[in-house]
């Protein structure tokens, strides 16, 4: 009961010590509101507006039709260029898109011979290429097709090929990258505030109070844990109801309390990275710079940004030892797909055992340093 009243009244301090720092407070406000919402809303992954450039050598009824199928919100209005306007259009930057649409094609198409046409794509606009492209390439097989079949009195085509898409039926990007960014502001944010705490405690002197003070190392490492995650809780519990849910009008399938008791598992072990790091750093820069080689392969390499299966893998094997991984997973299956326990419980399992090695691993360091 003394060790639990000495955990208590240190985390207490934890906290009074936090909320007098006003400008990491600030930090922590914008980081589960306005990062997350800007994350949301303005990344948008979804083809908008594209500018787009027609060369019509054929100026028949077929490349007609195809100008016209590049409609809004997706593409501009085409402009109808010369072949020797192109490189100029594109070194200018003015449009991402131009179709050439060579002469005969019409013909050709009508007789059944292979035609080819020419799109060129400004690709320093990598988004925009990438997508754009495989839209043109839709817009003008559907528009050839349709021709086909209506000149041969056919009613159908030998192939029929119907898209279902599940969880996110109108592709919002919305939906993806406020989710994630939330989840990279909980591991990022709770590695912070933790190893702040410990070198504020380091640069004010008060870590050597402690050290003579009847505290073992454990308490000492368990009140900065269970505060500082509680202020991260508090934080994403707003955020997924006022901005995931709210402001960018996310549908959450699943339980979002669930999801909620996988962000406090996975907070064991952020916490105690927070702390190993802080531990090892002396100073607040060498604490920056620590944490720039701990987040940047924990947010890339976890499945947030890319799917873990189009990585390497020695690097899916790697990464299976990081906290990160196994929380993007569970998250993405509670809150997309709605999944339950009885479908993630190997990632809280994976979480648990996760957060005790680094617990672990973190006591041992913290408590060679206390004594030292």
């Amino acid at each position: 009961m003394k060790s639990l009243a000495n955990i208590w009244n240190l985390g207490l301090k934890e906290l009074r010590s936090l909320w007098g720092d006003k400008v990491l407070m600030v930090f922590v406000l914008l980081a589960f509101t306005l990062i997350i919402y800007t994350a949301g809303s303005a990344g948008s992954m979804e083809l908008n507006n594209a500018p787009v450039a027609v060369v019509d050598e054929d100026q028949t009824i077929l490349s007609g039709r195809i100008m016209q199928s590049f409609q809004q919100p997706w593409f501009l209005k085409p402009d109808l260029i010369r072949y020797d306007q192109i490189d100029t259009m594109l070194d200018r930057g003015s449009h991402t898109f131009v179709l050439v649409i060579p002469e005969g094609f019409e013909r050709d198409v009508r007789k059944g011979d292979v035609v080819s046409v020419q799109l060129n794509i400004d690709a320093t606009r990598m988004t925009q290429a990438f997508i754009g492209a495989n839209y043109i390439q839709s817009f003008v097989m559907t528009e050839v097709a349709e021709f086909i079949e209506l000149g041969s009195g056919s009613t159908e085509l030998p192939v029929n090929l119907v898209n279902r898409v599940s969880f996110n039926p109108n592709l919002e990007g919305s939906w993806f990258g406020g989710v994630m960014e939330l989840i990279t502001e909980i591991t990022l944010i709770s590695i912070i505030l933790t190893g702040a705490a410990l070198i504020r405690e380091r640069e004010h002197g008060t870590i050597e109070h402690l050290m003579v003070m009847p505290l073992r190392s454990y308490e000492i490492m368990a009140a900065k844990v269970w505060a500082n995650a509680l202020v991260v809780m508090i934080a994403a519990t707003l955020s997924v109801t006022v901005v995931i849910q709210g402001w960018l009008q996310v549908p959450v399938a699943g339980s979002v309390l669930l999801f909620l008791f996988g962000a406090l598992i996975h907070l064991f072990s952020t916490t105690a990275i927070g702390i190993l790091v802080g531990t090892v750093a002396r100073t607040m820069p060498q604490f920056g710079l620590l944490l720039i080689l701990i987040i940047l392969p924990l947010q890339l390499l976890s499945g947030g940004i890319t799917p873990r299966e189009s990585m390497p893998d020695l690097v899916q094997d790697i990464m299976l030892l990081a906290p990160t991984t196994h929380f993007v997973s569970l998250a993405q299956g509670i809150l997309y797909r709605g999944a339950g326990l009885d479908v993630v419980w190997p990632q809280f399992l994976a979480l648990t055992a996760i957060g005790a090695v680094f617990f672990g691993a973190a006591l041992m360091l913290f408590r060679r340093h206390m004594s030292v």
